[in-house]
């Protein structure tokens, strides 16, 4: 079967200017310090044949489980490929944060023996900094951190002590690389498991973040403020799972963003939110009824995740940040080191929905969590290999301009359609097609002759390889990649095969 579209380049309507850092991506502070990460699925598990089991989970300290962690050495930041890969995508955000960052002290004058302190977890050398500093300018990034706030932070028991703050402000102002935005704290919300002292409230935060905000507004003025980052409002849209806190939450305490900014001075510059679009296998065998399963991934309403939770959260950022940006601090496939599938294909259809549905509601900034660590980075982690999913977001980032259209064609079952400006400033505009049915093809009449750009898993889902127009995409050499060229169409009639997502760039 197949469903008929007609693209109409002329009725297409204005409805915003986005960031041109749209597309952005984490780098994690345990990757640059080195420790315990999300333990790597299995060739068998990526392939869907093997579950992956976990015996239990305790939320009193979930970064040293061994059923869901494994320890990794620092990542080289200086790696040749891992900058040239990076560098590809042109102009972004590199965020450091993550739950490890609450807990990481700052051995900048090395006097530690890369022994942590009391009260922090891990040690972040001056060495490892320079080589975040170095990287941020090799590709032309912006930096976004947070900063430490565990018990190590509150030596009286009261409230932050500003010092780590200080240093790694200082430090990174005098090396000569500004931090150009900053949330005081990752996931607040989540109390029990952010990292921060035992027993921290909603009120708690509320004084310190207004500490940490008003020192950065004094001293660094032009550092944007950014939270709260919190996580689970929007749900995960399965209709047994709408209420706050969605998944984890129903776990553990949470506590909503208006007890972490009710009480807050300090007005913040951006509205910040964590979305992921599922619990994944690591966290999820302890709440299979709560989770999204492979053979979900490609449908309508797990696409519309995304969607739900921009829009649950532009009500807050409505509220807290009104007219300011909003943007997504963190964002996956799942939490907890992404689905088995977050290295193939088949997620390929989420991350170019994400984008293109976020740019429709607001203007703000996605990171991708993560650049090259788990199995929801763009890049394999250690060789630094490319996944589908770099190679559809540099195809969005070389293509999809800073104009977004209401392109008059109203999304149907098993199809969305977006359509920005072309990025290489020509007349005319760039369509992303996703046809997320497996079974349906799509015949598409166009006016104009067109460019030709349709990514597949060449038939299979959960390939690791991405297709474009049929052709393998792959790396040779230390960073050279495959050529990514259209395919030219003339007007008239053009068949979208199911499971493919097409840009589509035309001139009128």
């Amino acid at each position: 079967m197949s469903k008929s579209i007609k693209l109409t380049p002329s009725d297409r309507r204005v409805i915003r200017t986005v960031d041109e850092r749209l597309m952005s991506y984490n780098v994690e502070m345990t990757e640059i310090t080195g420790g315990t990460f999300w333990k790597a699925y299995t060739p068998a598990q990526i392939a869907g044949t093997e579950e992956f089991q976990v015996s239990s989970i305790s939320f009193d300290n979930f970064t040293a489980m061994a059923d869901l962690m494994q320890y990794y050495p620092p990542i080289d930041l200086y790696n040749e490929r891992l900058r040239s890969l990076a560098k590809q995508f042109g102009p972004v955000w590199i965020r450091v944060s993550g739950s490890w960052a609450t807990k990481t002290y700052y051995d900048f004058d090395g006097t530690t023996g890369g022994k942590a302190p009391r009260g922090y977890q891990s040690v972040l050398t001056k060495a490892q900094w320079i080589g975040v500093l170095e990287f941020v300018k090799a590709v032309g990034g912006k930096l976004l951190i947070s900063v430490s706030n565990c018990e190590g932070d509150h030596p009286d028991g009261g409230a932050l002590n500003l010092t780590q703050t200080k240093k790694i402000f200082d430090f990174s102002h005098e090396y000569g690389v500004d931090i150009d935005a900053a949330e005081f704290m990752n996931e607040p919300n989540m109390l029990a498991m952010s990292g921060a002292p035992k027993g921290y409230t909603a009120a708690d935060y509320a004084r310190d973040q207004d500490i940490f905000n008003g020192w950065v507004r004094e001293h660094y003025p032009s550092c944007l403020l950014v939270g709260p980052c919190s996580l689970g409002e929007g749900g995960l849209g399965k209709s047994d799972v709408k209420s706050a806190g969605a998944g984890i939450g129903s776990m553990m305490k949470m506590c909503t963003t208006e007890a972490l900014l009710d009480g807050t001075n300090i007005p913040l510059d951006v509205f910040s939110y964590h979305y992921y679009n599922n619990v994944s296998e690591r966290l999820g065998s302890m709440m299979r009824g709560l989770r999204w399963t492979a053979e979900d991934a490609h449908t309508d309403a797990y696409l519309d995740v995304a969607l739900i939770n921009a829009k649950t959260y532009a009500q807050k950022r409505d509220q807290f940040v009104p007219g300011g940006p909003m943007w997504v601090t963190e964002s996956g496939d799942a939490g907890g080191g992404g689905d088995t599938w977050a290295s193939t294909y088949l997620d390929v259809f989420r991350t170019l929905n994400e984008l293109g549905s976020f740019a429709k509601v607001t203007d703000g900034v996605i990171f991708h969590n993560t650049l090259a660590s788990s199995d929801y980075g763009f890049l394999k982690h250690g060789t630094f290999e490319p996944r589908p999913n770099y190679f559809a977001v540099l195809l969005w980032n070389r293509l999809m301009g800073t104009t977004v259209y209401d392109c008059q064609n109203s999304d149907t079952e098993g199809v969305r359609i977006y359509c920005h400006s072309r990025k290489d400033g020509k007349d005319g505009c760039v369509y992303l097609i996703i046809n997320n049915s497996l079974t349906e093809s799509i015949t598409l009449e166009l006016s104009d002759e067109a460019e030709i750009y349709s990514l597949s898993g060449n038939g299979d889902i959960r390939s690791t390889v991405m297709y474009l127009n049929g052709k393998p995409l792959g790396l040779s050499g230390i960073s050279e990649l495959s050529p990514m060229t259209p395919e030219q169409h003339a007007a008239g009639t053009l068949l979208l095969p199911c499971a493919s997502c097409t840009f589509i760039a035309v001139r009128s």
